[in-house]
Parts: C-alpha cells; sequence; structure tokens
C-alpha cells in the first residue's frame, strides 16, 4: 500500500461529482468513472464523511477531527455544535480521531456517509481493538499494514456486533435504557432526543466522566468484552 497522505480539508460544500456510466469528468481534481465515482491519481477514490462529535450532552465544538485510512489520511475542524464534513481520497476502513481541550475520542467508518464520534464509539473502538487482541492507539498505527484489522473495520456486519455488545454492556453495568442503538451512523443533533440522549443518560449514570470521556469502569468493562469475543 502507498504510505498515507495527510490533507487538511474544508468541511464539504457539496455532494460529490458524478458521472454518466462510462464517462469521463473532472472531479475536484480527481476523475469520474461512471458509476464508481472520484479516482485520484492514485487509484483512491474520494470518500465523504460527515457525522457529530459530543461528548456526555455537550458538542466537542471546534474539534480537530481526522481520518486515518487504510491508505489515504485527512483532517478538519468541526463547527461549534460538533458538525464535520470532510471529502478526501481514501482506501476504507478509516478511524476517526475527534480531539478538543483534554477530550480525544475515537470512531471509525467503513463507507462514505454519517459517522459519529462521541464515548459510545469511542466504546465500540475499544471493543473491537480487543476482539482483535490490541488497543485502540495500536489499531491505528498498525492498520495500513494489517490486512485483518481492514477485514475487520469495513465489515458493517462486525461493526453492528460491536454497537450491540456496547449497548448491552452499558445497559448492564449501568442500568440505563438506550434508545438509539445504532449510534455510529445515526444523524443528530447535541441538546435534542436521539444519540444525545443516551449519552445524557450514560453521564448520568457515571459511564461518562465530566471531560466527556468514557469512566475507566466502562472501558474495562469493553475491553473485556471484547477479549471474550474474538475475531
Amino acid at each position: 500500500m502507498n504510505a498515507p497522505r495527510i490533507r487538511l480539508l474544508r468541511p464539504v460544500a457539496g455532494a460529490l461529482c458524478t458521472a454518466s456510466l462510462l464517462s469521463l469528468a473532472s472531479c475536484n481534481g480527481s476523475v469520474c468513472v461512471g458509476s464508481d465515482g472520484c479516482f485520484d491519481d492514485n487509484g483512491l477514490q474520494t470518500i465523504a464523511l460527515a457525522g457529530t462529535a459530543a461528548m456526555g450532552g455537550p458538542a466537542l465544538a471546534s474539534a480537530s477531527v481526522r481520518a486515518d485510512c487504510a491508505d489515504g489520511s485527512a483532517a478538519t475542524i468541526a463547527d461549534g455544535n460538533g458538525n464535520y464534513g470532510m471529502s478526501f481520497a481514501a482506501e476504507l476502513p478509516c478511524v476517526l480521531t475527534a480531539t478538543a481541550g483534554g477530550t480525544t475520542l475515537h470512531s471509525l467508518a467503513f463507507a462514505g456517509g454519517t459517522f459519529n464520534v462521541t464515548p459510545e464509539t469511542e466504546l465500540m473502538i475499544v471493543y473491537l481493538a480487543a476482539q482483535l487482541g490490541t488497543n485502540t492507539a495500536s489499531l491505528i498505527v498498525n492498520l495500513p499494514t494489517n490486512e485483518h484489522y481492514e477485514q475487520v473495520l469495513e465489515s458493517s456486519g462486525a461493526v453492528s456486533a460491536a454497537q450491540a455488545a456496547v449497548v448491552a454492556n452499558l445497559q448492564q453495568r449501568y442500568a440505563v435504557t438506550l434508545t438509539t442503538p445504532s449510534f455510529l451512523t445515526t444523524p443528530f443533533t447535541v441538546g435534542l432526543p436521539g444519540v444525545d440522549a443516551d449519552l445524557v443518560a450514560l453521564a448520568n449514570a457515571g459511564a461518562i466522566d465530566a471531560n466527556g470521556m468514557p469512566d475507566p469502569a466502562a472501558v474495562s468493562l469493553l475491553s473485556q468484552a471484547g477479549a471474550a469475543n474474538p475475531l
């Protein structure tokens, strides 16, 4: 694989360009080939990612959001409501990292579209990393060279199972009812019902600390659960 390339990007302003079948068109310096999408000079497809970065209720305002992918990297800045967007050439999957102040949260993207970054997605990454016999830091560093990591993180089935494990373990450990099991890909607005209301409930139950980070007990819980279900 090619060495990762880092690009600082503005939030996505519109949809990716498309082209009719078997036609070629310009796409922000890339080439669009039929219905397959846009590719750069190295054969990497242009993907668009967007979502919301939030803590245990409050938005992760003006967070630096970075995508580290199987091939290719990019970064952008979220707005005051924690909303981010970026369009760049990469090979999926990507691990997402959102940082603001003393808070750093992780997530992942296995396709183009909506992928949030929250304490729940942090715990999902903890669970997946434990399933793979590693930790979050090593997962990110080794993703471009480890085909097994890539296969698992680009599997919607494996990711869905990880989300379900996070919800089940948190509900049992903290005696809360979570209303949005697909917390990774469900669009949400801070302060409204849905994903953010679940985050508030988890924070009130002690699963998320004052800095918006998962409580160490929650991290240990999901790490052990992942290790018990290796992939």
